[in-house]
């Protein structure tokens, strides 16, 4: 008997695989298929919100302008002239937003309050219209604090008012 030398061995050939990885039913292909539904469901679902939400998205990037502005002696009051508009913009760009264009006065209160999930900070409605039609001089002397109060409450209701879609 004689030893094979070590280049006449040849390799072995791969075993099966034990599994394989085919479902075995069709069940396992139909769950594949319904999970794969949802998550496109899902998918389609963020997407349109994504796009249905641009105009949050464009005012708060306004609002960021704004409130360097306001932080700004120079640019500070016509920074805050523009927070009333930005707010009626918004109102007015959300879905359904047309109903709150001849709004004013208690409706527009009420069209505010309505659409924010939390309580609006008290008075917010009269610091929009003071801001709006109030003399340069009286604007003026708001102080620091008071103004950049009113920019947060006006990005708080940007980001938390809801629509109906």
């Amino acid at each position: 008997m004689s030893i094979p030398r070590i280049d006449q061995l040849q390799e072995l050939a791969a075993p099966p695989p034990a599994v394989g990885y085919w479902p075995q039913t069709w069940a396992w292909a139909l769950l594949a298929l319904l999970l794969l539904a949802a998550a496109s469901a899902w998918a389609l679902w963020r997407y349109r919100q994504w796009r249905r939400n641009r105009y949050r998205r464009e005012a708060l990037a306004l609002l960021d302008g704004l409130s360097a502005a306001v932080a700004d002696p120079s640019r500070r009051l016509a920074a805050l002239r523009q927070l009333p508009a930005l707010i009626k913009r918004v109102a007015l760009s959300a879905p359904g937003g047309e109903a709150a264009a001849p709004l004013r006065g208690g409706d527009w209160r009420a069209h505010l309050q309505r659409c924010s999930v939390v309580a609006l900070p008290a008075g917010l409605e009269e610091q929009l219209a003071l801001l709006a039609y109030a003399p340069d001089a009286r604007l003026q002397a708001l102080d620091d604090s008071a103004a950049q109060a009113l920019v947060s409450a006006c990005r708080h209701w940007i980001e938390v008012h809801h629509v109906a879609a």
